[in-house]
């Protein structure tokens, strides 16, 4: 789980998860808190509403909760809540499918469900979210910059040419600078948790990149965390 950096400081991912079986809760709750996310829950419609000013960045959603429905509370908190919104169902039938992306609901994950699966699909969600956050961002260091949006690098004004996956790697990060990634995580981030490559290819992404950046500045900018990983310290 990548956190967001505020004024500094890194950030924990905040889920709400909304579900009446107390057994859901606990082993989404156990899950979510190993990878290292906030989490907050509620077993009714009245607790999410009750619970939205936490203002989290995914909300898990059950459809069938008693009292207002999962289909209720979303269309209530869809104007004033933009985080992705992902709706939990043993419910099949396409209609209810096409009722909850109508009112604004971003997935719909069906029960029983493999929960590396939903956590992957949280991750993803969570990932796109950022990159619309970072939409039109741009960062300097020195001679080097970075342009989120167009997805390109300059240095002293030149293009700077990288693969998909390299680009990948500068932008997470420099995203994240001063955070160190193992490349695991790294490969993990940039690449999805469904890769079949092994991870330590990215030792020779990481080479690629210095090479690249080295020919038109004589800065540093990843640095090499020993036995653990690799950090931005443009």
């Amino acid at each position: 789980m990548i956190p967001e950096r505020q004024g500094g400081i890194f950030m924990q991912k905040k889920i709400l998860i909304a579900d009446d079986e107390p057994g859901i809760i606990q082993l989404l709750r156990d899950y979510f808190e190993v990878k290292e996310y906030q989490v907050a829950d509620a077993r009714n419609g009245i607790e999410v509403l009750e619970k939205i000013s936490w203002k989290p960045d995914i909300i898990l959603l059950d459809v069938n909760m008693p009292g207002m429905d999962g289909f209720e509370v979303c269309e209530r908190i869809r104007d004033y809540v933009s985080c992705p919104i992902l709706f939990l169902t043993a419910k099949i039938e396409e209609a209810d499918r096409i009722k909850g992306l109508m009112l604004g609901g971003d997935d719909y994950i069906l029960k029983p469900f493999s929960i590396d699966e939903l956590g992957a699909r949280i991750e993803a969600h969570l990932r796109r979210e950022d990159r619309r956050k970072n939409n039109g961002i741009l960062k300097v260091y020195g001679d080097l910059v970075i342009h989120y949006n167009e997805r390109c690098v300059y240095c002293e004004g030149n293009m700077l040419e990288f693969t998909k996956t390299e680009y990948g790697v500068i932008e997470l990060l420099s995203l994240n600078p001063g955070q160190v990634f193992s490349k695991e995580q790294i490969y993990e981030k940039v690449r999805g948790y469904d890769g079949m490559a092994d991870s330590s290819i990215m030792t020779e992404h990481i080479r690629r990149i210095r090479m690249k950046l080295g020919r038109h500045s004589e800065r540093k900018y990843i640095e090499t965390v020993w036995g653990v990983g690799y950090r931005w310290i443009g």
